[in-house]
């Protein structure tokens, strides 16, 4: 075999993709170079003959050389049989095994050799190895261990059995068109909030919102971000999914507020006050501002309960703490070890803190973490207050009607800088970056800089990190939408530092993490919606359809054939908005907001670039006003052969948003920017500081919207449509 094949098979082997084809169809082959670069990153070096033969050695064996995999994922309504590999010749021999299921009872048996099919052979070091397919009775979904004895040795595998599919609320499963809505929470502006929108900010959102009809109330990723860099502030960039951003917190709300005299004279103060008021009145979130003032008070709280605990150390506060400690075990100490080490080192990135503390697991860092044993306390009480305040939001949401209730939103990947790569290195390919291929709407391609997880060590560790990340998003939300999806399937990863042109695709095991998300949404009651923009695999929609996944369907590209899709086009399993965080607000779209912005940053590749996508614009506003025309919903006195004398007025926003009511998808979510009229999207990608990412604050205050009332006609049009729509689709009568 020549180095050129050999590169190839280890690339195949290891699930880096041969080519792409990108949504002109035009096929893109893998260079050697990449292939390489993202060898390395997966923990295989491929940079010589002899690293090449070892790495192909050891890809092509490591399965044989495992009596079981180090994991398996069944699926409940299917036969279950696991493969094992014993030495060949044993005709004579038996498998003795033993499940231990998740509640502690136990299966056993035992299987002949010669009773077992043969899948495959292979010779290992001079050794026949025979891959025989064990079967095994089938399992109640959950968390369980197999334990195998034979004549060549014992093994224990983690074996997990997942429901056939993701879980749908009973409001979905009954038939219902449910609908939403969508808001950053940070921009929400109140007079009690601090500069920022905060957890009794989304409470106040819930009630009001399901009073409205709404049966979600769906927020950005809501995790945890960089303390020490608090101008860091993308949500989709975070430090840790697996935790909270402790700036959402309401500190008032804390319940060692209301005892804390010392609180009370810091926010009295002349300056507190008045740096309070500077926050909230700033046009944007000023998160240096907002952290100091928080940071400053929250040390003051802690500080207060702290002194509570020592005096009254059998109060029940005090040991729910400690049970919240326990609880949050290993990543909770972690992640809290990691901001205490931050403050102490500055900056954003722990690969250039002193090379002891690089490493979690090193005695320098154990001996920090117990010398500054109260600073991670505090950063420990934060997230205890966050899923404190978070928890009772979602719980208000469902007591006031809700459905669905809270939709979270999980992000693609982490900062590379951050604490969930510092504690998990092994588990992150370090040497890669996320991103998208070139397409029309990036022509150099994307690079999110956030790093991807390692499909081979996160098999090896039995989807640990991926069941904890599930859990953590999960936990409270009725919805999860999943940023990217299309991740579970593959990946596009950019070596470190190339372009992103210069990319490639690694394929992830599918099959295993949809029985996993499936489990978990179940133990969680979750409904999952996958976002799948971009260049999406052949397949993979219905795939995602059959199992309960529900597709996400922004109005903006669901133009087909020259004509805007119909209400009753849109499919079943579907969640559709009329746009994201990522593109134009539908005012700035009609106004074309967003490309003069990229025509002022020089986003778009030449004049005739901006001048063809002002065109295309233009046919899209006139596909759409004729698509309102068709349903009865342009409003009186529109003409649409006068496209240019046609402004987004209130009453043309509402027809927008009652057409993709009547939509026969069965989530419908409304932002709250297009709700209330505003012009500027949230983020404009491919800027950096040219453009206020992340910042923007809504020009209504919360209270203002709620007070309303034409937001609430406009509420109670949208309701009346979505249950015309599911009256519709049931054959019953609207009436």
């Amino acid at each position: 075999m020549s180095d050129d094949e050999g590169l190839r098979r280890l690339a195949a082997l290891a699930g880096i993709e041969s080519h792409y084809w990108d949504i002109e169809g035009v096929r893109h082959d893998t260079s050697p170079a990449t292939a390489r670069r993202l060898l390395s990153a997966l923990g295989l070096r491929a940079d010589s003959a002899a690293e090449l033969t070892s790495s192909l050695a050891e890809i092509e064996e490591r399965e044989w050389r495992r009596l079981l995999p180090p994991v398996f994922v069944s699926r409940t309504d299917r036969p279950l049989s696991v493969p094992v590999r014993l030495p060949g010749g044993e005709p004579a021999g038996s498998i003795a095994w033993r499940i231990v299921l998740e509640d502690g009872h136990v299966l056993t048996g035992e299987s002949a050799h010669r009773d077992l099919a043969v899948e495959a052979r292979r010779s290992i070091g001079g050794r026949d190895i025979e891959c025989l397919s064990l079967p095994l009775p089938n399992l109640p979904a959950g968390y369980h261990e197999l334990r195998l004895e034979t004549a060549s040795g014992d093994a224990i595998m983690p074996l997990i059995a997942a429901p056939p599919r993701c879980y749908l609320p009973p409001a979905l499963a009954e038939g219902r068109h449910c609908w939403g809505l969508a808001t950053q929470l940070y921009s929400i502006k109140s007079v009690r909030n601090w500069g920022i929108g905060d957890f009794s900010d989304l409470r106040a959102l819930a009630e009001w919102s399901a009073g409205l009809g709404a049966d979600a109330l769906g927020v950005n990723p809501l995790h945890a971000l960089f303390p020490s860099s608090p101008e860091s502030a993308s949500p989709y960039s975070p430090n840790s999914r697996l935790f909270r951003n402790a700036l959402y917190l309401d500190v008032a709300a804390i319940a060692d507020d209301a005892e804390c005299a010392e609180a009370r004279r810091l926010t009295r103060s002349a300056a507190f006050a008045d740096a309070l008021a500077a926050a909230r009145d700033a046009p944007l979130v000023d998160y240096t501002a907002v952290s100091r003032l928080k940071y400053e008070g929250l040390e003051v709280l802690y500080a207060a309960f702290r002194a509570k605990c020592i005096a009254r150390p059998d109060d029940t506060y005090g040991a729910a703490f400690q049970r919240f400690q326990t609880d949050g075990g290993a990543q909770l100490r972690r992640f809290a070890v990691f901001l205490a080490l931050s403050e102490t080192f500055g900056g954003n990135d722990w690969t250039r803190w002193p090379t002891a503390y690089r490493d979690p697991a090193s005695a320098s860092v154990a001996a920090f973490s117990n010398d500054r044993a109260e600073r991670v306390g505090f950063f420990q009480y934060l997230q205890w207050q966050a899923d404190l305040q978070f928890a009772a939001v979602a719980s208000r949401a469902k007591e006031a009607g809700m459905a669905i209730g809270l939709y979270g939103d999980v992000a693609v990947s982490i900062d590379p800088a951050g604490a969930d790569h510092w504690s998990r290195q092994n588990i992150f390919a370090g040497e890669a970056r996320i991103g998208a291929p070139p397409d029309p709407f990036s022509a150099q391609g994307q690079e999110w800089g956030v790093v991807p997880m390692n499909p081979l060590r996160l098999r090896d560790d039995a989807y640990t990190d991926f069941i904890a990340l599930l859990r953590s998003n999960m936990r409270h939300v009725g919805a999860l939408r999943i940023d990217h999806v299309m991740g579970l399937q593959h990946s596009y990863w950019v070596p470190a530092g190339a372009p992103a042109s210069e990319g490639a695709y690694v394929a992830y095991p599918l099959d295993d993490l949809l029985g996993i998300l499936a489990l978990e949404s179940h133990r969680n009651e979750c409904l999952v919606v996958g976002e799948a923009l971009g260049t999406v695999p052949d397949g993979f929609r219905p795939r995602m359809e059959r199992e309960n996944v529900l597709s996400y369907r922004v109005l903006y590209f669901e133009a087909e054939h020259d004509r805007q899709k119909r209400p009753d086009e849109y499919p079943r399993m579907a969640a559709t908005c009329v746009a994201t965080h990522d593109l134009a607000t539908l005012k700035g779209f009609w106004h074309g907001t967003d490309l003069d912005a990229r025509r002022r940053l020089g986003l778009h590749q030449s004049a005739e670039a901006d001048l063809r996508a002002r065109d295309e614009r233009a046919h899209d506003k006139w596909l759409l006003l004729r698509a309102l025309a068709e349903e009865g919903l342009l409003p009186p006195g529109l003409d649409t052969d006068r496209l240019g004398d046609i402004d987004m007025t209130p009453a043309l926003a509402l027809a927008v948003h009652a057409y993709l009511a009547r939509s026969s998808a069965c989530l419908f979510m409304v932002q709250l920017d297009d709700l209330i009229g505003e012009e500027h999207q949230i983020n404009l990608p491919g800027t950096q500081s040219e453009y206020p990412n992340w910042r923007r604050r809504l020009s209504m205050s919360l209270e203002a919207m709620i007070a309303d009332p034409v937001l609430r006609d406009m509420a109670r049009t949208i309701s009346r449509e979505r249950a015309g729509a599911a009256a519709i689709s049931s054959g019953s009568n609207p009436a």
